[in-house]
């Protein structure tokens, strides 16, 4: 099975490497493995400590973080080395303060896995959600290297779980403490006679509780938000815009207006929405040229770097990504901030969602109908929205500790 899975690795290499010549984003990662020991080398030396914190992408970098700080903050003599399998985490997190060197993780092959561990030498490593990569676990567990995953979420159907996964399987046994999202994951561990494991929960409700304890404030947009209330749409796709961009356009409503931080920014993409919207409607890349944002309808965050302290200003939010296909977003980020939330159709693989759904804190819609009712419903009555703001901020609230939890482990392990 160890050889399967590596050849597969090799022609996964040589087909990312071919798909690269057609595809920008591909060739970011493969133009950035090629650099990934070169970096390693300048970076750590033989007598450096060092932690080595593995994401998969930039929404698991998000949920790691504050982990990765108390981490930091607890051994602040050690280097921290942070990897990235997809360019949309690595390029986005490349100058992370967390870390002294940002790489991307090279593909998982036994050379590969041996030449980094030589180099990074790590005293732990965290690996966050769903990152299981074999070759380098089994590495790590053959030189004795302490390893954990943070925010485990399992599924009866993954490969771990079924007669032909005994590589993947036998990879989780490199993990020295597994900390699950919840009692689910927990069991399936136990079922195939994984037991260094415990519920933690989810590490990203203190990661967007942390939101609350910095200055949310964005000067352009207490400028266009002035007295009125305001629903943003965070993370929105094409599919999320044929949902509420009728809404807006025959809205009625003066006394409210609309931030729209799409997932993408490209020019083209912000003209095409700009040219659907019939309302007066400003983008982050006018504000030099613009004057007067009180009197626009419709602000459209054309870059990154805002939403969490876009969504400080919202009555409502809408986010995006469950109306099709890609996933849906995070919506506990405005929820910290206590609002009702609207979402798509698509959310069954999010726990949070579901539990939301359940005590009545976000709706989810399927049809521009549905939308219009849900969030007419929302801004019309006050009590309503007051209420369903109030679930979701308290859903919030309970549910964070999970970085205490995975910090004693440390704590204790050290000892």
């Amino acid at each position: 099975m160890k050889l399967f899975y590596s050849i597969g690795i090799y022609i996964a290499s040589w087909v990312i490497k071919c798909a690269a010549l057609f595809n920008s984003k591909l060739n970011q990662g493969v133009k950035g493995r090629k650099q990934t020991f070169s970096k390693l080398k300048q970076a750590i030396s033989s007598t450096d400590q060092t932690f080595w914190f593995h994401c998969a992408s930039l929404g698991e970098y998000e949920q790691g973080l504050p982990v990765f700080e108390a981490l930091k903050q607890q051994y602040p003599h050690y280097k921290v080395v942070l990897s990235f399998f997809s360019p949309s985490g690595y390029e986005v997190r490349k100058d992370a303060k967390i870390a002294d060197v940002v790489v991307y993780m090279p593909l998982d092959t036994p050379s590969n896995a041996k030449t980094f561990l030589d180099l990074i030498h790590p005293n732990y490593t965290v690996f966050v959600k769903y990152e299981i990569w074999p070759n380098f676990l089994h590495e790590l567990k053959k030189r004795k290297l302490k390893a954990v995953l943070i925010s485990a979420v399992f599924r009866d159907n993954q490969a771990f779980f079924k007669w032909y996964g005994a590589y993947m399987k036998s990879a989780l046994f490199a993990f020295n403490h597994i900390f699950t999202q919840d009692e689910n994951s927990k069991a399936l561990l136990h079922n195939i006679g994984y037991t260094a494991t415990s519920v933690s929960g989810d590490t990203r409700f203190d990661r967007v509780s942390n939101q609350l304890d910095i200055d949310n404030r964005i000067d352009f947009i207490d400028t266009f938000k002035a007295q009125n209330r305001c629903v943003t749409f965070g993370s929105v796709w094409p599919e999320d815009d044929k949902l509420y961009l009728n809404f807006i356009n025959q809205s009625t409503a003066s006394d409210v207006k609309y931030i729209i931080a799409p997932h993408n920014i490209k020019p083209s993409y912000i003209a095409s929405l700009k040219a659907q919207l019939k309302v007066k409607t400003i983008s982050y890349s006018e504000l030099e040229s613009a004057d007067h944002l009180e009197q626009y309808q419709v602000f459209i965050l054309d870059t990154i770097g805002y939403l969490s302290k876009a969504y400080s200003y919202a009555d409502i939010a809408y986010v995006g990504g469950g109306a099709g296909a890609t996933g849906l977003h995070n919506i506990l980020e405005p929820a910290v901030f206590g609002m009702p939330i609207i979402i798509g159709k698509n959310y069954e693989k999010f726990p949070e969602a579901k539990a939301l759904i359940t005590l009545g804190g976000v709706t989810s819609v399927a049809t521009p109908e549905e939308f219009t009712n849900t969030l007419e419903n929302l801004i019309n009555n006050d009590t309503v929205r007051q209420n369903q703001g109030d679930i979701t901020q308290t859903y919030i609230r309970s549910h964070r500790g999970a970085v205490h939890k995975i910090m004693a482990y440390f704590k204790a392990s050290k000892s």
